[in-house]
Order: structure tokens, then sequence, then C-alpha cells
């Protein structure tokens, strides 16, 4: 079942059903031109703000690995990123540039658990932030426009993220109430190895919160990239409000169910942005714009990949190349 869900032509079936109700609902070549309209210069800013949080995003998976010890330079880890996040393009949206950035370090470390782990906890803490800041956008934007609709769901979507990452950092501890029978099978044995790995972050609160300061600066500036492509293309969606729609939206980019980030978290957006009176070709115009932009991030990645730059070799040894 898990396969069958993981599968590309699944997920593109999901992708285009939904892309397909939303374009019987609106204008596809108005929302098309409303894009082509988009101002310039928000389109050139916003290009850097996505370049910024690409930075910011992989200084703080350098944190992660240089707590963990993990003997790789920042070099290597900055190429294995940008690469594993292009390649993530093709693969279930979410987790599949996750996936290809832990093996990649698997492969080129030999300490599979340290890599799965460091990455699990740089998505586990970017997701917290994601949380707050719907928690909070909420807070902020219902003193002066109550919605019960739009705070039902994003009080909700934070609750449950909150229990979820706590959870996760806590997965060790969950993980040994199974029974001691239990631990011996190989899916139980992976798992307790990556908790234990993960655990062991509990035991640097400094790092912790310096990679979770960040996540919340990466979320800031994709909420800033929204709102300045949201000015371009001529919305008076106040700001506060890009603090609620937001982050929802990106937690369903982050469900492996789309390809890419089309299709269903363009549907909730479009859908958050109703009570705004937002018209429907100029909300799909602004979702599919924040999937561009997202995957313009993603070049650099591509020019490493299609220049073929080593990102894995032979195993090294734990006091070589670290930094």
């Amino acid at each position: 079942m898990t396969r069958w869900l993981r599968s590309f032509w699944v997920r593109a079936g999901v992708t285009g059903v939904i892309l397909v109700l939303l374009l019987r609902q609106v204008d596809g070549g108005g929302a098309l031109r409303a894009m082509l309209q988009a101002s310039p210069t928000a389109l050139v800013l916003v290009g850097l703000l996505v370049l910024c949080d690409r930075v910011v995003m992989i200084w703080r998976w350098v944190l992660l690995l240089r707590a963990s010890d993990t003997p790789i330079s920042t070099a290597t880890a900055a190429r294995i990123f940008l690469v594993s996040s292009f390649v993530g393009s093709f693969l279930p949206a979410g987790v599949g540039g996750d996936a290809a950035r832990a093996y990649a370090v698997g492969q080129r470390t030999a300490q599979r658990g340290a890599a799965v782990a460091s990455v699990a906890v740089d998505r586990v803490l970017g997701v917290v932030a994601i949380a707050l800041m719907g928690a909070g956008g909420v807070a902020v934007y219902a003193r002066s426009h109550p919605d019960p609709r739009v705070q039902l769901v994003a009080v909700s979507s934070a609750a449950a993220v909150l229990v979820a990452s706590g959870a996760a950092l806590w997965a060790d501890r969950v993980m040994r109430w199974l029974p001691v029978a239990w631990h011996g099978w190989t899916p139980v044995r992976i798992g307790l190895r990556v908790a234990d790995a993960v655990g062991q972050y509990r035991t640097q609160p400094r790092t912790l919160l310096a990679v979770f300061a960040l996540s919340v600066l990466v979320q800031m500036l994709r909420i800033l990239q929204a709102y300045g492509l949201g000015l371009g293309l001529g919305l008076t969606v106040p700001f506060a409000y890009y603090l609620v729609f937001m982050p929802i939206g990106l937690l369903m980019l982050l469900l492996p169910i789309s390809v890419s980030g089309f299709g269903l978290p363009q549907g909730v957006m479009v859908w958050l942005l109703r009570p705004q009176g937002v018209p429907v070709e100029l909300s799909l115009a602004l979702t599919t714009l924040i999937i561009l932009s997202g995957l313009f991030g993603n070049l650099p990645g591509a020019w490493l990949y299609l220049r073929r730059t080593p990102i894995s070799g032979p195993p090294l040894t734990s006091d070589h190349n670290r930094q």
C-alpha cells in the first residue's frame, strides 16, 4: 500500500485531478495572463529571497551535521543539499529530497543513522517553526479579522504538527515501549538506531535552539516571498493574512501526494484566499508562482547535477575532512 502511494503515477494522477478541478472553476488563461503581467521588480526581489532561504537552509543543516560529528565538509554538504533538492522535485513532495539527502550523506560517511537523524531533526524543527508561525499568524490576524474557518484549520493543524514533532524528537523512548521481542525485527532495529541518533540532539539544546531560530527565519523568508508575489500581482491582501494561510500551504507542500507541489497545496491555498475576496484566477496565479519560485531555488542543484559533480565517494574516517 505504501509503495502504491509513493508511486509517481499515483501522485501525478492526484495532482492532475486536482488541477483539472481547479481549472474547471477558473479561467486558466486569466491566471496565465496575470502571471505574465506580474511586476518584474517583485519577481527579482522574490528570486533573491529564494536564494537567501536556500543559504539559511544549508546553514542550519550544517549545524546539525557538525553537532553529530558527521565527517563531511561544508562544501560537500552544500552540494548534497542542492542536488538532493533538485532531485526531490521529481520524487514525493516533502520527503523525496530529504531521502536523497540522507542517502547521499550515508554513502559518503558510512554513518547512515546520523545522516538520517540530521535530516529528520532538520525537518522536524522546520515543521514546528511552520506550525508556531501559523498559530501566531492566526492570533495576530484574529484581532481585527475573526474568521472561524481559518482559525479552526490553522489551530488544529498547528496542534497536530506539534504533537507529531514532539513524538519524533522522543521517538527513541516511544519505540522502546514496543515489546522487547520486536526489537530484533529489522524495521524496528533500524528505527531504533535512527531514533537513538535523533535523541542525541536533545543533549545539545544550543544547537537545537539555533537550528529552530534559522527554521523560523526560513519560514519568514517564504512568507515574504509569497507577500512579494502577491504585491507583484496587484493583490491587496494584508501581510497579517499571509501569516495565516502560508504556514498551512507550506504544510500541504510537505505532504508526499503531489508532484513538485502542484495540485493539492494550490487547492488549499486558493480556498484559504477566498475569505479575502481574491479572484480565483489571481489565487491560482499566486499559488503557481509560489511553487515556481521554489523550483527556481532548485536551479543551482540542477546545474550541479548536470555537471555530474560527485557528492558521494568512499567513506571517510571520523577524523578526516571534518568541519
